[in-house]
């Protein structure tokens, strides 16, 4: 894994043995920031399941205004800390359950919601998302499917698969 663009281009980061953490590929998060590339300057991000914090990292580097990593996993949040080393940005790191890692007055440009595909947790954690995007924000979910269903506040409004990897755009329906 390694920082694509922006002032840490190149870096590489340190990810997880095995294969029990499925960390975003490079060519996956390459084509994910190319779509996103105008909406990451001056963000205000969260990167909701963070775990080595390929994500997040990635925007600190494009120039996001800042960045909230999260992650109930203390192994993640340990190797987004060594991660982070040498990284210079304004970001902040909590290590809770996704239910809880977003408090009630804060807003986010961009939300990132990548859970382990074992847990069905995705559609939860968007309702919650929904909650904290700001006006025009974007929230992105990761998974190994095409999305199915509704999420009420937000709309479904672009869909890409990589390989076995579906990105799914959300933006608030402001109806």
């Amino acid at each position: 894994m390694r920082i694509i663009s922006g002032k840490y281009r190149g870096k590489t980061l340190a990810s997880f043995s095995g294969s029990a953490v499925r960390p975003t590929a490079d060519r996956v998060k390459e084509s994910l920031f190319n779509i996103l590339s105008a909406e990451i300057y001056g963000a205000s991000v969260l990167d909701m399941f963070c775990g080595s914090g390929s994500l997040g990292i990635e925007c600190i580097s494009r120039g996001a205004s800042f960045v909230k990593f999260n992650d109930v996993s203390k192994d993640s949040i340990a190797l987004l800390k060594k991660n982070l080393k040498g990284i210079e940005g304004n970001f902040k790191i909590t290590n809770l359950d996704y239910t809880r890692c977003i408090e009630p007055s804060e807003k986010f440009d961009l939300i990132f919601i990548d859970p382990p595909y074992m847990l069905d947790c995705g559609v939860a954690a968007l309702q919650l998302a929904s909650k904290a995007l700001s006006e025009n924000g974007i929230a992105v979910y990761e998974r190994d499917r095409p999305f199915s269903g509704t999420v009420g506040g937000l709309e479904l409004t672009d869909e890409r698969k990589y390989g076995r990897t579906v990105l799914s755009f959300f933006k608030r329906n402001n109806l």
